[in-house]
């Protein structure tokens, strides 16, 4: 890794590396991601663009860029991409306004104790 990276490229060196860590794992894991990202009920380009959303909440910059690539493979737009990264803001942004009901009930629960 560069000292002035944050994050290493994944290489195919370092790929193996990773998949002699957790034998049997892998391959599992690949098969299922493969038959997830098949189209279905969803077109495949449809589940690259959720796949990005999730990947901006979840903050993973390898699934970032992996997904956003596949997705322009799959036909997105730059527009399209954008757009499910803003649907991605609004869900992370609304779940931290939803969750500020615990912290309102918790200072209820105590001034009313007090």
């Amino acid at each position: 890794m560069s000292e002035h990276n944050l994050y290493p490229e994944i290489d195919k060196e370092l790929a193996t590396e990773m998949a002699s860590l957790s034998k049997g794992n892998i391959d599992v894991w690949r098969n299922f991601s493969r038959t997830v990202f098949k189209a279905g009920e969803l077109s495949e380009k449809t589940k690259q663009l959720i796949a990005i959303a999730v990947s901006q909440v979840t903050q993973c910059p390898y699934c970032i860029r992996s997904h956003t690539a596949q997705a322009l493979k799959k036909g997105a737009t730059g527009e399209e991409i954008m757009e499910a990264i803003w649907v991605a803001a609004e869900m992370k942004a609304g779940a931290a306004y939803a969750h500020s009901a615990l912290a309102v009930d918790e200072i209820q629960k105590r001034q009313k104790a007090q």
